[in-house]
């Protein structure tokens, strides 16, 4: 069991993904995580995606980001349960949340109030477009980001518009520069014994994700449209970068030289072309390569490619990326008991420590499986515990 975060307690106000995704990341890491859900569960239990994906009436969403966590119903409109929130927050080292501005100071929550009595705390919110600012109120959801940022136009092509990365890129990189600013902020607190507030935004995080491309198109001598021509892999990119079909499936074709290239090919057009118009003429480069590819299987491009050294890959579904040997060999899927006992299949915690992946401790709970516990931790008696379950301030699962 990793231990890196062990004795750091962490109160989560989390929801969707953003938030849940962060705080599972510290857990997996040692910290206990305790996750506070209204009496009817948080939006992550009831969406399992467009195609609803249920694993015996879990949803996706919710096992997407919840392992390794406490959870705990409490109303937070009710007197006693904003009380449990403030005492669990006012003996937390970490209080997040991923509510829209103002909600956690209307609950009496918010970071000025809890760091009067709980000064060395760190307090770190996620929002759509940031704390304050023309934005702060607006709802940030995923693809509305990646429309916003650019992200959509240079994934997109000229020809045929913007087009949405396939997975919610925003939320899941924000949440790994969520986990990244509360652990800087920890480190500071060891050394000063000073608190901190982190603040984390999708928008914010969409750009980061394209800083390769955007200090390119910033700094360039001339503006460039940044939607790429057909097949090539970025605006920024010279030939011959990007995904082309070969006769058994696709084949994507990372940056090399256009000689080397043209004699794997066997093509003399490609391989007269210099590499230093590469990307003036990457249009006309396409077209030969859009003519060759389809002719024969990967395994023979593969074959001739990789007599020159030449870099490419594969183009995997889902199938082949779960069959895939080095995904086999570093463990990133992991098939696990779940809270019902039927078993779920996670996407592992990324990152080695001394060789050591995280261990799956608690699989996503059921809502409110741990009040009693925490409860209890805090110095409720059995009979609090009853009353206030009796007058549904809080849920015991």
């Amino acid at each position: 069991m990793l231990d890196l975060l062990q004795g750091i307690k962490v109160v989560s106000f989390n929801h969707f993904l953003l938030g849940p995704v962060s705080m599972q990341a510290l857990a997996d890491m040692g910290a206990d995580v305790i996750s506070i859900e209204p009496l009817e569960g948080a939006f992550q239990r009831q969406f399992g995606g467009g195609v609803g994906v249920f694993v015996d009436g879990q949803a996706s969403l919710f096992l997407t980001g919840n392992r390794n966590k406490r959870s705990i119903a409490l109303d937070l409109k009710s007197e006693k349960g904003r009380e449990i929130a403030r005492k669990l927050a006012e003996s937390a080292d970490v209080v997040c949340e991923n509510f829209r501005p103002g909600v956690m100071e209307k609950l009496g929550l918010g970071y000025e109030a809890l760091k009067q009595a709980n000064p060395g705390l760190i307090y770190a919110a996620a929002s759509g477009y940031g704390a304050d600012g023309p934005y702060a109120e607006k709802p940030g959801q995923d693809l509305l980001i990646q429309a916003m940022s650019g992200l959509a136009t240079i994934t997109g092509e000229a020809v045929t518009g913007p087009r949405a990365v396939g997975v919610s890129v925003a939320d899941h990189h924000g949440a790994a520069l969520l986990a990244m600013g509360i652990l800087g902020a920890l480190l500071r607190r060891t050394r000063t014994g000073k608190g901190c507030r982190v603040d984390v935004n999708l928008l914010s995080a969409a750009i980061d994700l394209q800083m390769e491309s955007f200090i390119n198109f910033l700094n360039a001598d001339r503006k460039h449209d940044v939607a790429p021509p057909h097949r090539i892999g970025g605006w920024y990119y010279a030939a011959p970068y990007g995904i082309y079909p070969v006769q058994d499936g696709h084949i994507a074709i990372s940056l090399g030289s256009l000689k080397a290239l043209g004699e794997a090919m066997e093509s003399l057009e490609i391989a007269a072309i210099p590499d230093a118009e590469a990307f003036d003429r990457r249009e006309e480069v396409v077209v030969h390569l859009d003519r060759l590819f389809p002719t024969r299987p990967f395994a023979e491009w593969a074959a001739r490619l990789e007599a020159r050294k030449l870099w490419y890959a594969k183009v995997n579904d889902y199938d082949a990326v779960a069959a895939d040997p080095q995904v086999k060999h570093n463990g990133t899927f992991v098939t696990v008991e779940g809270a019902t006992g039927a078993p779920i299949t996670l996407v592992n915690h990324p990152v080695r420590y001394d060789g050591q992946a995280a261990e799956v401790k608690l699989p996503p709970q059921k809502l409110g499986a741990n009040t009693a516990e925490i409860l209890s931790e805090l110095g409720y008696s059995n009979e609090d515990i009853s009353e206030m379950s009796a007058g549904r301030s809080i849920l015991l699962g």
